[in-house]
């Protein structure tokens, strides 16, 4: 099987995982948010928004190394990640610990603490998942890292309702149920890898992985900064109860994206086989791009149109504000879709101060925004502050056309641009729908489409 068929199988694989989960989770969240309420949702949420900042903080690119290597790896490549990730994540897990009181005193949310230290807790086990998953992807296995991740995700939503609905334990329900999907999802990945781990040290590999992760690492912690706006921004100016709202828009709009997450994970493989080929990767990059749009801009404006009619009686009228806040922050990820395998082209090519610079410009527009405009406006300063941080899109652009060319933009600027326009359509009324009626009659979108799709039906059908 060609490349490009391996990576459109990989790709059905976890996008069809992610397809399923979506829905489950669509389902699980309206009924978690039912039982739970705002409040506790969101005082789950803020810690999960710290902890998850802190498991990025600390990965230290070493998956990213694992996957991106050239050549055959050895198993004590692998026994050197996994000791690398067993270090990081115990010390990470006590200084985290150790600085608990300073984060509870920012977000000034009670019950706060409890609830991180649990988490935090995991940290461990959640890093030492990376090693397996990256042997799978390595071998464009999406197959079974798709199944694990299926698995976990029942898992959490099964331990998370019974305890909501049955024992009413409030926040500490969705905790116990991140609990059994991550240890879960360990024994299976472990499981379905192969690979059994051990205590390695080798000063020449751990220094290897060490230098690339710390210019990968550093891009990520600053992006990933974005994290800890939620928590400590809108939970100090506006409560926990608009920290739930802003973190149920997130996560509807995450779900709904899902294909984006996926074409970023598989485009570090596949474009890792291209890094010495720079107009196969430049011509990867521009057709990345539009399928990144194709999948994620459907189900961000059709969510977008129906909502207004779904969120009350699925979530009930407490949740009604999360509508304000969800045209903002879909316009952010679909502007994202565009340039998200910018970043991968240039980890790649071992670019990653590169990607720390747009960062960096990126959150500090974000960040800064919010700051100010939470303050101000109140909740929807978080989604205003997503529009302003756009604007560092252009860094990563000119980075790209420096290293690899200038990709084609017009098919996915167009497409993205009417999507745009349609998540505003309450406020723009309805004459909104009609750039994406004419986008959908445009004949170069269905040449697009057509070509693709008899791609994936060849890719499906080989092998």
């Amino acid at each position: 099987m060609s490349l490009r068929d391996q990576i459109l199988r990989g790709g059905t694989y976890l996008i069809g995982r992610q397809g399923i989960g979506m829905v489950l989770t669509v389902v699980g969240v309206i009924l978690l948010t039912r039982a739970i309420g705002p409040e506790a949702y969101g005082l789950y949420a803020g810690p999960l928004g710290v902890y998850t900042f802190l498991w990025i903080l600390l990965q230290w690119g070493i998956q990213v190394y694992l996957i991106r290597s050239e050549g055959e790896l050895q198993d004590q490549d692998y026994h050197q990640g996994f000791t690398l990730l067993l270090l990081l994540g115990l010390v990470g897990t006590v200084l985290a610990s150790l600085t608990l009181p300073l984060i509870v005193h920012l977000t000034g949310v009670e019950g706060f603490g409890p609830v991180a230290f649990a988490l935090f807790a995991g940290l461990p086990v959640t890093l030492l998942l990376r090693v397996p998953e990256a042997r799978l992807e390595r071998a464009l296995d999406y197959r079974r890292v798709a199944l694990a991740g299926l698995s976990g995700q029942i898992a959490y939503y099964l331990t998370a309702l019974t305890l909501a609905y049955f024992l009413g334990l409030g926040a500490w329900a969705p905790v116990a149920g991140w609990w059994a999907q991550q240890l879960l999802t360990a024994g299976l990945l472990y499981r379905m890898a192969a690979y059994w781990p051990r205590i390695y040290w080798e000063p020449a590999r751990a220094r290897a992985m060490v230098a690339y992760g710390l210019g990968y690492s550093a891009s990520t912690w600053v992006y990933h900064a974005r994290l800890l706006v939620n928590p400590l921004v809108v939970g100090r100016f506006a409560g926990a109860e608009a920290v739930g709202y802003v973190a149920l828009a997130i996560r509807l709009v995450e779900n709904l994206s899902f294909a984006k997450e996926m074409g970023w994970r598989i485009s570090i493989a596949a474009m890792g086989r291209l890094q010495s080929e720079r107009t196969r990767l430049i011509s990867a990059l521009s057709q990345g791009m539009q399928l990144q749009v194709l999948a994620v801009a459907p189900f961000l404006t059709g969510f977008a149109l129906v909502g207004p009619w779904i969120i009350p009686p699925l979530f009930g009228s407490d949740w009604n504000p999360v509508l304000e806040i969800y045209p903002f922050i879909a316009l952010g990820y679909l502007a994202n879709s565009i340039f998200s395998l910018h970043s991968s082209v240039l980890y790649v090519l071992k670019r990653n101060w590169d990607v720390t610079i747009f960062h960096l410009v990126h959150i500090g527009l974000f960040a800064g925004g919010a700051f100010l405009l939470v303050s101000w406006v109140g909740t929807v300063g978080y989604g205003w502050a997503e529009v302003l941080a756009l604007a560092s899109y252009v860094v990563i652009h000119l980075y790209v056309v420096k290293e690899v060319g200038r990709p084609s933009y017009r098919l996915a600027v167009t497409w993205v641009v009417a999507s745009a326009l349609v998540l505003f359509w309450q406020e723009l009324g309805w004459v909104a729908i009609l750039g994406v009626v004419g986008i959908v009659l445009w004949p170069e979108t269905w040449r697009a489409v057509a070509g693709y799709a008899k791609d994936l039906r060849r890719a499906l059908l080989s092998g």
